[in-house]
């Protein structure tokens, strides 16, 4: 590619406890979006890193001209949505690429690669490793890909891209998103996954905050993205119903067949009408939940405590 691209071009990364990645992660993207944009910004979320992360990348960054540099501080840890949350309402693109790890196990070369396919027409376009995912990621996306609405199936994702267009459709979805793939996916817009042959072995492992928030995050995007919860209180109260129905009828033939004990029948009846009712209701407060916790979402909700820019 000889000519530049004259669009304008965002790139937000998150980043947590990542001082061994971070330097090269910005300096290796800096050159990717240098080479082949005329105007760009890198925006780096720093999610509360107890380490030297902020410092590397202001380091980094003293060296690059000819762009920003915003590093984002965020208050506390928030985790990775509402970080990239914050982050992507901070870009200013025509397209922003969302990397999710400064970690990269994959060739520079292949954010343009998938670059090129959103020109395509695609609003969404997310690189994937090849390789097998773990076992408990794996287990994630399959269910929830068999409890969630549309043909698309998730599976991890190292970084994607996104056009204007499906970020202010998200926007005035949610003013949070609380699962930012899930949200992409039932946009309506035209999305496609590219995946890669991973480049050496990410090193970093996930620290007890962020294990902690990653199974908070898989349990949330279950209840809120799928139907699953929904399907199962269904199905629970509906045999719970047959099971209170069969009270009631054993209940009337062993009246009438048996020699009850005075006011059993009338006791047993009660009760088995009673479930009935109670989970009728349950029923209906289950829907309800469902739609309270769909409106609950929408606040704003992530905290910075400042912005660094870093301009040459």
């Amino acid at each position: 590619m000889n000519e530049k691209q004259k669009c304008f071009l965002s790139a937000v990364a998150y980043v947590h406890n990542d001082e061994n990645s971070a330097g090269v992660f910005l300096k290796k993207i800096y050159n990717v979006l240098k080479n082949n944009f005329e105007h760009f910004e890198i925006i780096c979320v720093d999610d509360a890193s107890s380490d030297r992360s902020g410092e590397i990348i202001k380091e980094a960054a003293a060296g690059l001209t000819g762009t920003t540099v915003n590093l984002l501080h965020m208050s506390y840890y928030q985790g990775i949505e509402l970080s990239m949350n914050a982050g992507t309402d901070l870009a200013i693109g025509d397209y922003v690429l969302e990397f999710d790890t400064v970690e990269m196990d994959y060739v520079p070369s292949l954010i343009m690669d998938i670059y090129m396919e959103s020109l395509k027409g695609y609003d969404v376009v997310s690189a994937s490793p090849a390789k097998r995912q773990k076992f408990t990621s794996a287990f994630f996306y399959k269910v929830f890909n068999m409890g969630a609405a549309g043909s698309y199936k998730m599976k991890t994702e190292s970084f994607r891209i996104l056009s204007r267009r499906v970020i202010n459709r998200v926007s005035s979805m949610n003013k949070t998103v609380p699962y930012r793939k899930a949200v992409y996916a039932a946009s309506g817009l035209p999305i496609k996954n590219i995946q890669y042959e991973c480049e050496g072995e990410r090193l970093k492992g996930r620290d007890k905050l962020e294990d902690a928030y990653r199974k908070n995050l898989a349990a949330d995007s279950l209840i809120l993205f799928t139907n699953l919860g929904y399907i199962f209180s269904i199905r629970m109260t509906l045999v719970m119903m047959v099971i209170a129905l069969m009270m009631g009828i054993y209940a009337i033939v062993f009246y009438l067949c048996g020699n009850p004990i005075e006011g059993w029948t009338t006791t047993i009846l009660f009760m088995a009408f009673a479930f009935l009712g109670l989970f009728g209701i349950l029923t209906i407060i289950v829907k309800y939940l469902s739609v309270i916790v769909n409106l609950v979402f929408k606040r704003q909700q992530y905290m910075v405590d400042r912005i660094e820019k870093i301009t040459k």
